[in-house]
């Protein structure tokens, strides 16, 4: 026998076994690439998260801290002790979405259309339909077309 056929097993020591075939094929998970729509939204998400929890944090610092932080420092001057807990809080999911949203789970990409959804219905039943109504009903449709990409 040549040496691409079989290797020395028989019939009766069990099942003949060949050395030339290629290893077992093994399929491997395709990950769709980030559209850049995707990409621009994640990262304004993530920029406007870092400055809820920078602002929240900067408050925290000037009402315990005091004479370290001066009050000139606060990005949101008219909020107090509750509004900037919220806003750490609020912030620090934001940066969740934003992340999940740029690694492409199927959970944050609803909770943007969720939150894009609800503002853009805010904005219609009060009556201000403006050009940031139309960016987030552009917005919208966009984030409903590209919903395939994500898994």
């Amino acid at each position: 026998m040549s040496e691409s056929t079989a290797v020395g097993t028989s019939h009766a020591e069990g099942p003949v076994s060949y050395e030339h075939l290629p290893p077992r094929w093994e399929p491997t998970p395709v990950r769709p690439r980030l559209p850049i729509g995707i990409a621009v939204v994640s990262i304004l998400i993530a920029g406007l998260a870092v400055v809820m929890v920078l602002g929240g944090l900067l408050f925290f610092l000037a009402v315990y801290v005091g004479a370290l932080v001066p009050p000139s420092l606060e990005i949101f001057p008219s909020v107090d002790v509750l509004g900037a807990g919220i806003l750490v809080i609020l912030g620090a999911s934001l940066l969740g979405v934003a992340t999940s949203l740029w690694r492409q789970e199927t959970w944050a990409l609803w909770t943007t259309i969720v939150i894009v959804f609800g503002t853009a219905a805010y904005l219609f039943f009060t009556d201000s339909i403006t050009v940031l109504f139309l960016i987030l009903v552009l917005l919208f449709v966009y984030l409903i077309s590209v919903r395939r990409y994500f898994y």
